[in-house]
């Protein structure tokens, strides 16, 4: 039995959607808010009507599921009207700002699944920044580990910063990857068939970027102030291994690799090997 009875989702995309039908699988009663034509009610959370503040202020769990931009300007609005010990838990992608803007004495968590909602959450890592604690708050992260996620506390700051290395420097590298391959021009049926495992895997990370929307990942590189960092790190790299290789330097990429080794320490097998299992997964496909 879920510990949110009465719970108030705004925001009827992927995100939403998949912690509205969590909730509602462990009997929650839940209503889904959206600007669109995509929940139970159709209202705009930064303009609320009298019906969503009567639906906001009867439920013990209000989660906001929206871009961040919106979520600044929708807090206000939804603080004002939740009753007093209701729970507020959000889900942007970048957090400093959004803990920053919050109310003050108000139990919150601010929480970010670091996949997308299409692979379920069973043993994948959901970043938690408790912004007020208390013991619903504790209640909502016993759910999340209950539905098979890995709760993963860290401060609002040392999200961001992470998120600009696992998400955005990541998803940049697959872009330009995929932009690069483009501007080649060589049929891409033709590097299909003849890549090794790691391109089949590069083809692969850049089809599933391309079957998602495009905002989620602007988004990602947009809004995150660190995000640009992530991304001059990684040019820096190629220009490196670039310079490298024009001057002939052997030694210093031998040297880079050591680095490389290194930076995985006693690691290094674990992730080996998980790319082993993953190229033989490639290998079993048609």
């Amino acid at each position: 039995m879920t510990s949110c009875h009465r719970a108030v989702v705004v925001g009827g995309g992927a995100v939403g959607g998949m912690f509205a039908q969590l909730l509602r699988d462990g009997g929650a009663s839940v209503t889904v808010v959206d600007v669109a034509a995509r929940g139970d009610l159709r209202a705009d959370v930064t303009a609320p009507s009298p019906e969503l503040i009567a639906v906001i202020g009867a439920a013990d769990t209000v989660l906001l599921a929206l871009p961040e931009a919106v979520t600044l300007k929708a807090l206000p609005e939804v603080t004002a009207v939740m009753a007093a010990g209701a729970l507020l838990v959000d889900t942007s992608s970048v957090k400093a700002g959004i803990v920053d803007a919050g109310p003050p004495g108000r139990e919150w968590v601010s929480v970010n699944p670091m996949f997308a909602p299409s692979l379920g959450m069973r043993g994948r890592p959901v970043a938690a920044i408790v912004a007020h604690g208390g013991e619903r708050v504790e209640g909502f992260l016993a759910e999340i580990t209950g539905w098979g996620g890995r709760v993963v506390r860290m401060s609002a700051v040392e999200h961001d910063r992470i998120a600009a290395v696992t998400q955005s420097m990541t998803h940049a590298a697959i872009l330009a990857f995929g932009l690069a391959v483009r501007d080649l021009g060589l049929p891409l049926e033709t590097l299909a068939a003849t890549a090794p495992p790691p391109h089949q895997s590069m083809l692969a990370l850049l089809a599933r970027l391309m079957s998602q929307s495009p905002e989620v990942y602007w988004d990602i590189q947009a809004a995150n102030p660190h995000a640009a960092h992530g991304r001059a790190a990684l040019a820096d790299g190629l220009r490196r291994l670039a310079d490298l290789v024009d001057a002939g330097d052997t030694h210093g990429f031998d040297d880079a690799l050591g680095e490389l080794r290194s930076l995985f320490g006693d690691d290094l097998a674990i992730h080996r090997d998980r790319c082993a299992r993953m190229f033989a997964i490639l290998q079993d496909e048609p």
